[in-house]
């Protein structure tokens, strides 16, 4: 019963820190709305993000007494170079939103799927399984659907296209160095170094594009409920009930991200979503749920 109660407890975690994080393009493209550039956006959500780290951090070392493993120099290194994939994510993702709709964009960061089905087959130089070939075939067939491409009264603008797919690419190595890296340090250590490495690319980009004066009344307005939305409470709530669910369960639960994003893109900025589009949302999700669930009988 106990260890049903921690499944059931990892469930919510992981679905409220989607649900949270299906909530921020929304957000992304209501600071746009009121003039804010990409720049203001990504700089005020990483300088929140890391303060919010920085001070969980420290009350985990007054809780532990100073006993947890201290991160050395080699994984910090490898966590800020990972973290640059991170901070990339953010900055692709924001300038595709805006471009295009937001149920477009989440859509496009979903590709995730797909993409990490090759990276496997180029890291460990083996085939897919037919499951997983299966499953990618519904994600491109559920894109078209959702993406709603196959309508010729929709014009996506083609830079909105390319930054959602470089988006789904730094998304899906964010996604995979995230579980392999310097792993024996805690969660709110490694996204502490993991934030400052994406940092790097999001104030180098802030400096080479922003030619008006900073906005800073971006920290006041939309800084804390990016942060909140996107660097702080997902990560922390993966992170933590990831271990209780298991890969396979928490990766399906983690695509209600899909749907949440789309359904505050539709009622908060009146976004148009077609019955097609909701078709191949659902397909994308069961392509999910395919990966991720073993079939075998067991013996």
């Amino acid at each position: 019963m106990t260890s049903q109660n921690n499944v059931l407890k990892g469930v919510f975690l992981v679905a409220l820190g989607a649900t949270t994080y299906g909530m921020l393009a929304t957000f992304v493209k209501m600071a746009y709305s009121e003039g804010y550039t990409t720049a203001e956006v990504t700089t005020s959500q990483f300088i929140y993000g890391i303060l919010g780290i920085l001070i969980i951090n420290l009350f985990q070392r007054v809780k532990n007494k100073n006993t947890a493993v201290k991160a050395s120099s080699k994984n910090i290194f490898s966590l800020m170079l990972a973290g640059t994939s991170l901070g990339m994510t953010s900055l692709f993702y924001y300038l595709a939103v805006k471009y295009i709709p937001v149920s477009i964009g989440i859509v496009l960061l979903m590709q995730t799927v797909w993409m990490g089905v090759l990276l496997e087959m180029f890291l460990e130089k083996k085939l897919p399984s037919k499951q997983k070939v299966i499953a990618v075939f519904i994600v491109l067939f559920g894109t078209v659907l959702a993406t709603n491409i196959i309508n010729n009264d929709i014009e996506l603008d083609w830079r909105g296209l390319v930054w959602g797919m470089l988006a789904a690419a730094s998304f899906t190595t964010t996604m995979f160095t995230a579980n392999r890296v310097a792993t024996e340090i805690s969660s709110a250590q490694r996204s502490l170094y993991m934030l400052l490495g994406g940092a790097i690319i999001v104030f180098s980009f802030a400096f080479a594009t922003q030619v008006t004066a900073f906005n800073l009344d971006i920290f006041l307005k939309w800084g804390i409920v990016l942060s909140l939305f996107g660097t702080i409470i997902p990560p922390l709530l993966m992170t933590a009930g990831f271990p209780l669910t298991g890969i396979g369960l928490g990766s399906i639960v983690s695509a209600l991200e899909l749907p949440v994003s789309v359904m505050m893109a539709f009622v908060l900025l009146n976004e148009k979503v077609i019955f097609s589009q909701w078709v191949g949302i659902v397909l994308i999700i069961l392509a999910i749920i395919i990966m991720n669930v073993n079939f075998k009988s067991k013996k």
